[in-house]
């Protein structure tokens, strides 16, 4: 299974030009800082971007949106202000297109495609959502669709279309109904992975680019990990 958080000599970067970067994150990478302390994927960015370029001053970065800690799959940066704020209202207003592989633990499931609507709770001191069928309290609403898309031996794949972007979405609506990802110990599954990560990766992203208006559209490489690779 592929171990090591990313730097900048191994940084898995799928596109850059003037405006933003797209990079393919590691499991582990944790994509902004927090009270962990650990060095975070921005600042990995920032390093890389400042030595191949060779910029003598700081580099500016802007976090366009985040991945769970323990998944992996493609992130967006913006290297400019301006294009920060134009990506920031086009996943704020459901202008993006996302895409995630999950491997769950082996379940019933039919091979048509699934919707899936809750309305999550956030809690802070757990750091987890709790789904719910129906509308409660200070809850936000969460859509997503799935289908299996490969049947494996112990596990299935799932190809998830995100509608919504709320905290933890498909780790919760999936273990809602009794759907574990692998390694995903948080959320109901059996046991962990040896690297700390789970089987679930952003596999495609789509958006309107901020600047030049082309759409563009890109897909991770898998993991280097044997479960991963039999789903190629």
């Amino acid at each position: 299974m592929e171990d090591g958080r990313s730097t900048p000599e191994n940084l898995k970067v799928l596109y850059e030009d003037n405006h933003l970067i797209v990079i393919n994150k590691r499991c582990g990478d944790i994509v902004q800082g927090d009270k962990t302390g650990d060095l975070p994927l921005s600042e990995v960015v920032k390093a890389f971007l400042k030595h191949k370029h060779n910029k003598p001053g700081n580099v500016y970065l802007g976090v366009v949106h985040r991945l769970d800690r323990p998944t992996s799959g493609i992130i967006l940066f913006a290297k400019t202000s301006k294009a920060l704020s134009r990506l920031n209202k086009l996943f704020a207003t459901g202008g993006t297109k996302k895409t995630y592989w999950a491997l769950v633990q082996k379940k019933d499931l039919p091979n048509t495609k699934t919707t899936l609507v809750n309305w999550l709770i956030r809690n802070p001191k757990q750091n987890k959502s709790y789904a719910y069928v129906k509308e409660v309290p200070n809850s936000k609403k969460a859509i997503l669709d799935f289908e299996v898309v490969k049947r494996l031996d112990h596990y299935l794949l799932l190809e998830i279309d995100l509608k919504t972007g709320r905290h933890h979405q498909i780790r919760s609506q999936l273990a809602s109904m009794g759907v574990f990802i692998k390694g995903d110990l948080k959320y109901g599954a059996a046991r962990s992975n040896t690297n700390g990560g789970i089987h679930l990766h952003a596999r495609q992203l789509a958006f309107e680019h901020p600047v030049k208006k082309e759409v563009m559209r890109f897909t991770a490489p898998l993991p280097q990990d044997p479960l991963w690779q039999a789903c190629q």
